[in-house]
């Protein structure tokens, strides 16, 4: 059984976007990438950009993104019994993965933190596994106590939640809000509202380059995503109205819509729920290669808008300047 194989299996719970970034969670995958980001390298020289690992170690993260055809291997011309590596085509679009997780790393409030570093492994950690466990899901809809959360989150037992939620909250992607009553309720920060950026931009990679060993995107995906970054959102003050911004999705063979229906007044989101039932005064919808393509590369050409133009149109524009857009 491959390395990739057996990661997949271990991984088989993981959700859309988590594999990507945990290969981009660990310091010597990510000097490889930046070191072959420059051209082809033999053995030693990617041993050096990666800080002097064993050698067993380095081949088995060779072997591994080899397998996952991020990398190309062949002989050296000049030296027989030597192999160079260099980057295929889904290694180089890896690296724009990687530069949207960089952002995301260094916009942490608390402090920057360096892609590659042990830092940036215990946060890229902290996140995939807040995504994988639906805890984001959870706290995306709401602030909730660690109870309620317990409630809600059947894969966890109560210790492993708190100490997950704890590992949260020392991150800094999660904060304890006031309460009157009973346990403290906990809400997501904006900083992890944001690392819906390289979450959206992993999980198009692995639906693009290795469908057949990563999780599909999922109705619970397209849902956090959305109730994450739509209150981010700024509009221009004479918009109001309801929007139903949905994305079709398949499950047992049926087509069926995920998202969220979204209320702005004077150009505030004043709610959005997943209910997408009901009338509204503006729509957007498509597959999810459409709405990666909108948000992420700012072509909302393939959605099918409709209503209120403006306010659907400029709603799936501020989600991709929230995430995507230099600056934001």
């Amino acid at each position: 059984m491959s390395v990739v194989q057996v990661r997949a299996q271990k991984g088989s719970r993981l959700r859309a976007g988590t594999q990507a970034l945990s290969l981009l969670a660990v310091p010597i995958n990510v000097a490889v990438l930046e070191a072959l980001a420059g051209g082809p390298k033999a053995l030693t020289d990617l041993r050096h950009a990666g800080g002097g690992p064993s050698q067993s170690t380095l081949r088995l993260r060779l072997r591994e993104l080899t397998e996952l055809g991020v990398l190309d291997c062949g002989r050296n011309k000049g030296f027989p019994r030597a192999v160079d590596y260099e980057l295929a085509a889904p290694g180089r679009e890896l690296l724009v993965v990687m530069e949207f997780l960089r952002t995301w790393l260094g916009q942490r409030p608390a402090e920057p933190v360096e892609l590659g570093t042990p830092a940036a492994k215990g946060l890229i950690k902290s996140l995939v596994a807040g995504w994988t466990s639906t805890v984001l899901r959870a706290l995306a809809a709401k602030p909730l106590t660690l109870t309620e959360l317990d409630r809600l989150i059947s894969g966890l037992n109560y210790p492993s939640l708190e100490r997950r939620l704890g590992t949260m909250h020392h991150c800094g992607q999660v904060e304890p809000l006031p309460s009157g009553g009973r346990g403290t309720p906990y809400t997501v920060t904006r900083w992890l509202r944001q690392g819906i950026a390289p979450l959206a931009a992993a999980a198009r990679w692995e639906r693009l380059r290795v469908p057949d060993i990563t999780a599909p995107i999922a109705r619970l995906d397209i849902e956090a995503a959305f109730l994450l970054v739509v209150p981010l959102v700024a509009l221009e003050p004479e918009l109001s109205g309801d929007c139903r911004l949905a994305v079709e999705t398949r499950s047992g063979g049926e087509q069926r819509m995920a998202g969220v229906k979204v209320r702005v007044e004077e150009g505030r989101v004043v709610s959005h729920v997943t209910n997408l039932e009901g009338p509204t005064d503006a729509w957007a919808s498509g597959s999810t290669a459409d709405w990666l393509r909108a948000v992420i590369e700012h072509d909302r050409s393939g959605l099918e808008i409709g209503g209120d133009c403006q306010l659907a149109g400029d709603l799936v524009d501020g989600l991709h300047g929230m995430l995507f857009a230099a600056g934001n």
